[in-house]
């Protein structure tokens, strides 16, 4: 996950803003899922 995202989604953890929180999650399932599947691999240690 990219720092950038950790640092927003820590915030948003604190501030308990459950819409920012939302938000930030469906952008990481979104960018997950429009990684190649050989870069998921090599992410996940598989």
């Amino acid at each position: 996950m990219p720092q950038w995202l950790c640092n927003q989604l820590m915030r948003a953890f604190q501030k308990k803003d459950r819409r920012q929180i939302k938000l930030l999650n469906d952008c990481w399932y979104f960018y997950q899922s429009k990684q190649s599947p050989s870069q998921q691999e090599h992410r996940s240690g598989l």
